[in-house]
C-alpha cells in the first residue's frame, strides 16, 4: 500500500488545479486511511481483525471507482492509470487473502473443543 501511495503522490502533485483539490485531495485521503486502518488491523488480535479488513476492502473499492472517475475525466493519462491500478489489484487481491485467512480462522471448525 506504501508504494502504491508513493506513486500516486507523485502523480498526484501534477494533476490539474481543477482536480487537484477535489477529486484528487479526497483520492489522496483515501489512501491515507487504507494505509492507517491496514496499520490497525496488523496489530489487533486475531478475532478483532475481520471487521477492519473488510472496511479495507470496502474502501480500496471506492478508491479503484474515484480513480477511475479521474482517469475518465483526462486528468489521469492512461499510463499512470493503468500503473495504478495494477498496484491496487495487487493490494485488493492480498487483502481477500487476508480476510478468506481470517474467515477461516475465526470460523466454528477452527476453534477445537467448541460446540
Amino acid at each position: 500500500m506504501k508504494s502504491a501511495y508513493l506513486l500516486w503522490f507523485g502523480y498526484y502533485l501534477a494533476l490539474p488545479k481543477a482536480h487537484r483539490h477535489s477529486l484528487g485531495q479526497r483520492i489522496d485521503t483515501a489512501f491515507i486511511n487504507l494505509i492507517e486502518i491496514i496499520a490497525v488491523a496488523t496489530f489487533l488480535p486475531k478475532d478483532e481483525k475481520s471487521g477492519p479488513v473488510r472496511q479495507t476492502i470496502g474502501r480500496a473499492d471506492t478508491l479503484k471507482v474515484l480513480l477511475m472517475v479521474l482517469w475518465e475525466s483526462k486528468s489521469l493519462d492512461s499510463r499512470k492509470y493503468a500503473a495504478l491500478s495494477v498496484r491496487l489489484e495487487e493490494i485488493g487481491r492480498m487483502l481477500g487473502g487476508w480476510s478468506g485467512q481470517l474467515r477461516k480462522q475465526n470460523s466454528p471448525a477452527a476453534r477445537p473443543g467448541e460446540k
